[in-house]
């Protein structure tokens, strides 16, 4: 039988953000957790609107 993880999303400017995010949040090492990119940050076309944020999913080892 498989032990459930507990898991967090969180959402940055780009992939270090969103990481430093989860860990000052959940007050942890970087050891201390596992990182699944859900997806990166896509910039708008010339600074125009469309930007999306990165968005990870962390796992408490």
């Amino acid at each position: 039988m498989k032990k459930s993880l507990a898991s967090f999303e969180f959402e940055g400017t780009n992939i270090e953000d969103a990481i430093q995010a989860a860990l000052n949040k959940l007050n942890v090492s970087r050891e201390m957790i596992t990182i699944k990119v859900v997806c990166e940050e896509q910039k708008g076309l010339f600074g125009m609107s469309g930007a999306k944020p990165a968005k990870i999913k962390v796992f408490l080892k």
